[in-house]
């Protein structure tokens, strides 16, 4: 999740696209406002459906329109181009009890 002030750009990691394999689907719904932990849509790979999951609490402002016609960009570059949603954190603050890129890197590791 990148955060610049109150707006959060959120996908999925490196090591989650890996295990998933081949997206060839996703599934968000736009202007949606969620708590943190919601399901905020799903991603579809060859062999399974998965739920994606909000990390903070706020409102859905915006999806990325080329996953639409491009899903496999969740794969090929997942942060960048294979970014999947925009929020409006309901609480900045609250990105703070996030893992960081290091503690996420041993918690898969």
């Amino acid at each position: 999740m990148l955060l610049e002030g109150d707006i959060a750009t959120i996908g999925i990691t490196d090591f989650a696209q890996s295990e998933l394999g081949d997206i060839v689907y996703v599934d968000i719904a736009n202007n949606q406002t969620l708590d943190a932990e919601a399901v905020f849509g799903t991603v579809e790979a060859v062999k399974t459906v998965s739920d994606l999951f909000l990390p903070v609490a706020g409102t859905i402002t915006e999806v990325n329109p080329a996953l639409e016609k491009q899903p496999e960009l969740v794969n090929t570059d997942p942060y960048g181009a294979g970014w999947m949603i925009k929020i409006k954190v309901n609480n900045p603050a609250d990105v703070a009890g996030l893992l960081d890129a290091t503690a996420y890197q041993q918690l898969v590791h």
